[in-house]
């Protein structure tokens, strides 16, 4: 029985993932913050973009191949960033790596990840993207960056939508410290997901070991927050404008969610935007990216990247449709993890792939650059 009769959708994959995670990790993975609303006006605002089905175009097979920052991929999708993966599934960050440079897509390592970039960085390819969470101190980014640089990464992705730690109640209330602490309450937890203890018992707990690299100093840090907030600054203008200096190779900014930030940052040296909510963990009162596309595409010629809600192969035609260039997903990648291993992941990039084939058959779409004419409801 094949991978897509078994599992034809990312859902699938999800509902096996949620049984072979323990549930604090789960909720870790799965959650916002606040009430999570904006995490829910993601989802709806993304099934209210609607297209009119065109007809009589006659036998083709959909051309889905596109370019991005100078680099042809097969597919318009890549791996988005997500902290600690290795807690998700044992080994992550690894797996991941190779399955974005078997599939010549991006895979993006975070600061927070529980790998180091000397240890994930050659398995990347050509497309290993680093995520930064800005460090206050300017050695010790500097040393980062010449750290991910030897590694092998010539991208660079700021995240700015972290100003602040987010509260996440439902992450709190599961037990997840930081770092994180098997009590009795998630030994049960645990013991009830075997493959991924096994897995835990070959990797060890994991923890932030960039970060520790850095600062040994927990004393001051609250349970839901982690090491990286002891080294982490909320950037400004002018620091923007000192990392575009340190950094020669390619600088994309991640989480704009305002157009008139988007024409600074053309102005101001960057080379992509990522238009990101972080899925709705940081802030509950804003709007979904979807809605705010538009208006973001119309305020800047520069590459666009879009992420927060992405279920399928649908969601990303109607993000490139509505102005993106690019489309980037955490959290499916990881329930392909939770669910299957490595090979889940690697289905996830294939029902991303079919699902946007059939797709583009139905409204008669032939290529990306095709999706920016589509007929919209």
């Amino acid at each position: 029985m094949s991978l897509h009769t078994r599992y034809p959708a990312i859902s699938d994959l999800k509902a096996r993932a949620r049984r072979r995670i323990p549930h604090f990790v789960w909720e870790y993975l799965d959650s916002a913050t606040g009430v999570e609303a904006t995490q829910a006006r993601n989802r709806s605002a993304l099934d209210q973009v609607l297209f009119h089905p065109s007809i009589l175009h006659g036998e083709f097979e959909p051309d889905l191949r596109t370019t991005l920052l100078g680099h042809g991929h097969p597919v318009p999708f890549g791996i988005a960033p997500v902290g600690m993966s290795g807690l998700i599934w044992p080994g992550a960050e690894q797996m991941l790596a190779r399955i974005g440079a078997r599939e010549d897509i991006p895979y993006t390592l975070s600061t927070v990840a529980t790998q180091l970039p000397e240890d994930v960085g050659p398995l990347t390819g050509q497309h290993g993207w680093f995520q930064l969470y800005p460090p206050r101190d300017p050695t010790i980014r500097d040393d980062i960056l010449k750290r991910a640089r030897n590694a092998g990464f010539r991208t660079i992705v700021m995240t700015v939508d972290v100003p602040v730690a987010s509260r996440r109640e439902r992450q709190t209330r599961s037990g997840l410290t930081n770092p994180p602490r098997i009590t009795p309450r998630l030994a049960l937890q645990v013991a009830r997901c075997p493959t991924w203890l096994n897995g835990i018992r070959k990797t060890g707990m994991p923890r932030m070991k960039l970060m520790d690299s850095y600062s040994k100093n927990r004393s001051a840090l609250p349970s839901n927050q982690h090491i990286g907030y002891l080294l982490r600054t909320s950037p400004d203008w002018d620091y923007f404008k000192s990392l575009r200096d340190a950094w020669e190779g390619k600088l994309i900014v991640k989480g704009v969610g305002r157009a008139d930030d988007a024409a600074r940052l053309s102005d101001a040296g960057a080379d992509a935007i990522w238009v990101s909510n972080h899925a709705g963990r940081q802030f509950d009162g804003g709007p979904a990216t979807i809605s705010i596309l538009p208006e973001i595409r119309a305020a800047t010629k520069l590459p666009i990247i879009f992420d927060s809600g992405i279920e399928g192969g649908l969601d990303i035609i109607r993000a490139l449709a509505l102005g993106a260039d690019f489309v980037m997903l955490g959290r499916a990648f990881h329930y392909g993890l939770g669910a299957l291993g490595a090979p889940g992941a690697a289905h996830v990039v294939d029902i991303l792939r079919q699902d946007m084939i059939s797709n583009m058959g139905q409204l008669g779409v032939k290529s990306i650059p095709d999706l920016a004419s589509l007929s919209k409801i």
